[in-house]
Formats: C-alpha cells, sequence, structure tokens
C-alpha cells in the first residue's frame, strides 16, 4: 500500500513539474494534513500549524522543479515543514519572552489609582493570561502597542483573516471569562 501511494505521489510530482495545475491540487490535498499534522507536533497550536504550512506549499510550488527525485517527495516537503515550524518557533519565542516580561512589569506596576482600579486592572490581566498564547500576543500588539491589523499580520506572519479571528475570538473568550467574575 504504502509503494503505490509513493507512486502516485511520484506521478504527481511529475505532473506538477510539467505545470499540470490538478495534479498540484491533488498533492496538496493528499499531503496538506500531513504536513500540518508535523508542524503541530512543534508548536501545539492548529492554527499557527495550518499557517506555517500554507506559507510553505507556497515555497514547495516554487521549488517542485528543483526535486529531481520525485519519490524524495515526502521527505522533502517534511524538511521544508521542519523548517520553516522551527523558524516560527525561533521567531516567537522571543516575542513571547517579551510578552511575558511585559504582563510582568504591568503586574508590578504601582498604581496610583484607587484600589477598584487596580483590581479591575489585575482582575483583566489575570484574565488575558488565561487566553491562548497567539491570542494574548495579537491583543498586546493592537491595544497596547496599537499596532495594525496590517502590521501585525506582517509582523507575525500570519494572514489578516487570521488576526480578525484572533482579535474577534480573544474579545469573545475575554467577555465570558470577565462576566464568569462578575466584572461584565
Amino acid at each position: 500500500m504504502i509503494q503505490k501511494e509513493k507512486i502516485l505521489d511520484s506521478l504527481l510530482v511529475t505532473q506538477c513539474q510539467s505545470g499540470n495545475r490538478k495534479a498540484m491540487s491533488l498533492l496538496i490535498k493528499r499531503w496538506n494534513a500531513k504536513l500540518c499534522k508535523h508542524s503541530y507536533w512543534y508548536t501545539n497550536d492548529l492554527e499557527t500549524s495550518k499557517d506555517i504550512v500554507q506559507d510553505c506549499w507556497t515555497i514547495i510550488l516554487y521549488k517542485i522543479n528543483t526535486l529531481k527525485d520525485p519519490n524524495r517527495f515526502g521527505g522533502w516537503a517534511l524538511t521544508i515543514v521542519s523548517r520553516k515550524t522551527l523558524d516560527w518557533l525561533k521567531k516567537h519565542k522571543k516575542e513571547k519572552e517579551s510578552l511575558q516580561n511585559y504582563q510582568y512589569e504591568s503586574l508590578n506596576y504601582k498604581d496610583e489609582k484607587n484600589d477598584n482600579s487596580k483590581e479591575m486592572m489585575s482582575t483583566l490581566r489575570a484574565s488575558i493570561k488565561l487566553l491562548p498564547y497567539d491570542q494574548q500576543l495579537v491583543l498586546q500588539l493592537f491595544y497596547i502597542e496599537e499596532y495594525t491589523i496590517r502590521e501585525i499580520s506582517e509582523l507575525i506572519n500570519v494572514s489578516v483573516g487570521t488576526i480578525k479571528s484572533r482579535l474577534f475570538t480573544a474579545r469573545e473568550k475575554l467577555k465570558l471569562i470577565l462576566k464568569n467574575k462578575d466584572y461584565g
């Protein structure tokens, strides 16, 4: 069975190399889930993995003519995804550390206003920490650092639609969290 799949992949790669768009589409359908699963193994974030793999498909299809042995497509594509995922992790590790430092400084900031305001800010910060990292990041970049959605998209290499989705989801989750704490 594995040999038949490898032969089919090899045939699809050969057809892609000669410009057959239908073969490209079939190759993507056959491999997209495997590549996403591979990226997810590193990131533990489905949306991020999908974004990374989408970017990888651009590279794969652009460079497919450089692949000398079509039988090696799977390993070749997985290598591209691995490298891009590791690059993403390195880049975002710094951003995550920066966000954590910012949150730590924010929590230690001495607010001169009344105690009620302090309590509300503390609750808000703690509630934001309950959100997934990617949602915390877009909230920080959008509201605290005042980047536009397009700028955030370019900064973290994620589509504008994904940024909008993450902002919307983060706001909705934050509303629920705060409502459950009787602050909404």
